[in-house]
């Protein structure tokens, strides 16, 4: 006996040509973003574990060019969040509260047809 498995509306929603753009889009900011984060994070670390001449010199008074690296790691985190945000903000929300407002009506993916006439879900 063969079963027939009818797709779930998750699968349909994850199937379909919306869904996948949006996350091609985040894709396409998210990686590269974590990338150049992780690049200089190590950096950091290397140049902590390697090179202690250069992170030790003195900048002003106490400070150090080590304790300004360190620094820079959080400066540089807020910073990755706040671009997200605005990034979000004026590219991917307005995407996704389209594409969810089309998962919830049951249009996208061709999940209006696959309901059949009563609309009650696979």
């Amino acid at each position: 006996m063969s079963e027939t498995r009818q797709e779930t509306d998750y699968q349909r929603v994850q199937r379909s040509p919306e869904f996948q753009d949006l996350r091609r889009r985040f894709r396409r900011f998210v990686f590269p973003m974590t990338a150049l984060f992780l690049v200089w994070y190590f950096v950091y670390v290397l140049l902590a574990n390697y090179a202690h001449d250069f992170m030790s010199q003195r900048v002003s008074g106490n400070i150090t060019v080590g304790l300004l690296f360190g620094l820079g790691q959080f400066v540089s985190t807020f910073a990755i969040t706040m671009i997200y945000a605005r990034w979000a903000n004026n590219r991917q929300d307005a995407v996704a509260a389209q594409l969810r407002d089309e998962i919830e009506l049951g249009t996208v993916g061709g999940a209006a047809a696959a309901r059949g006439p009563e609309g009650s879900r696979a």
